[in-house]
């Protein structure tokens, strides 16, 4: 998803936004608006979020009243939801890489400051949750403290005013149109990361467009590199899910000559939710049969123009027979890269063959060599946990 536009100056200084680009508020807001808009008789359209992400609250607010037509007054409809964002707050997750780039920036000295939409005071209560966020940043501004929210440039200059720092020395890392705009009206270099799936073509104004803060590569920028890559792979907490496989030997087995093992994805929202769309490794456990390398895919399979985000592990061995209807457990302990198009079957199959040589290589460093023996590979997942 990397954008082709060169990379432009060298900067100092970094502002992020907060929500849909440090936290995963998309599902808070999808379930208090499923929630409210059921008491009006209508039903939240998840297709809805691409008008309110990156506004204002009461941008969103009025888009919401006047899209559903809701006979109420948007101050009313404000009073309504936001005791119930308050009580959810304590619950909103870090999205991926985002901790690993805050603490990063941190411990080299970079300037950091955090601009947002929200009201300042909901910023503190969200970011009260997350360990060692508070103090990371050296200015954090909301919305309430200038007089026009993003678009406009105002909140990104008051940032830089703050921080003592030239506009132009100012790295802007934003998830939404209406932020990147802002960004760019700042005259300050930006970094997107879209929030709304299969969007990144709407994202040409930005400097770069990138997949998840996982694929942030801050050399591009002058500043200092992740020193956490290792052998073409980032290591990740271990995470682990298991399922009854739906599909052995499918499509993609025939194609690729590579076990393909698909999995109900409808069991795992919450982590598909939770976890960026690319391409994982780790190890994968046949109960019947034994503990094998696995590479992984999450995400909507561009060249094959899936409409649901699925999940699609690839077992580095050769099987007899299918394995169809068996327990298949995964513990997923890297990462590799961000989901990419492709221009031909071949380019893609090329490039899933050198995912398993990566891999497979990997798999036999100590870091992750020593998760092959983990009690869930093997055992039920009831009885047993991945750590």
């Amino acid at each position: 998803m990397a954008s082709s536009k060169p990379l432009g100056r060298m900067v100092s200084h970094v502002i992020l936004d907060l929500d849909g680009t440090l936290l995963n508020t998309d599902g808070i807001v999808n379930e208090v608006l499923k929630v409210v808009l059921v008491k009006y008789g209508k039903k939240w359209d998840n297709r809805g979020a691409q008008r309110i992400v990156g506004k204002t609250p009461i941008e969103a607010a009025a888009a919401v009243v006047e899209d559903y037509g809701l006979p109420c007054r948007i101050e009313e409809f404000i009073s309504k939801i936001t005791p119930m964002f308050s009580d959810q707050w304590c619950n909103i997750k870090a999205l991926p890489g985002a901790n690993r780039l805050i603490k990063h920036l941190k411990s080299k000295g970079v300037p950091l400051a955090l601009a947002s939409n929200s009201p300042i005071s909901n910023i503190e209560a969200k970011i009260s949750y997350q360990k060692g966020w508070k103090e990371s940043f050296s200015v954090i501004i909301g919305g309430d403290e200038v007089q026009n929210g993003k678009p406009s440039p105002e909140i990104f200059l008051e940032a830089a005013r703050r921080m003592n720092a030239d506009p132009s020395n100012c790295l802007v890392i934003e998830d939404s149109m209406p932020g990147i705009m802002a960004g760019k009206a700042a005259g300050m270099e930006v970094v997107a990361v879209p929030s709304i799936p299969k969007q990144a073509g709407l994202y040409t104004s930005a400097d770069e467009v990138i997949n998840s803060l996982l694929d942030l590569h801050p050399e591009k920028w002058g500043l200092p590199a992740f020193e956490d890559w290792v052998e073409g792979t980032l290591p990740i907490e271990p995470w682990h899910i298991g399922g009854p496989v739906i599909k052995g030997f499918g499509r993609g087995s025939k194609i690729l000559g590579i076990p393909t093992a698909n999995l109900s994805a409808e069991f795992f929202s919450d982590i598909l939710s939770e976890h960026t769309s690319g391409v994982y490794f780790g190890w994968a456990g046949l109960p019947t049969r034994g503990i094998y390398k696995m590479v992984m895919s999450i995400g909507w399979n561009p060249y094959f123009d899936n409409t649901e985000k699925t999940i699609e592990p690839w077992l580095l061995h050769e099987f007899e027979e299918d394995f169809y209807g068996e327990e298949l457990r995964l513990v997923i302990v890297g990462y590799i890269r961000p989901e990419a198009n492709f221009p031909s079957l071949e380019s893609l199959i090329s490039r899933i063959h050198e995912d398993g040589r990566i891999a497979e290589k990997a798999l036999d460093l100590p870091i992750y060599a020593g998760y092959k023996d983990a009690p869930c590979l093997k055992n039920s997942l009831q009885e047993n946990h991945c750590h």
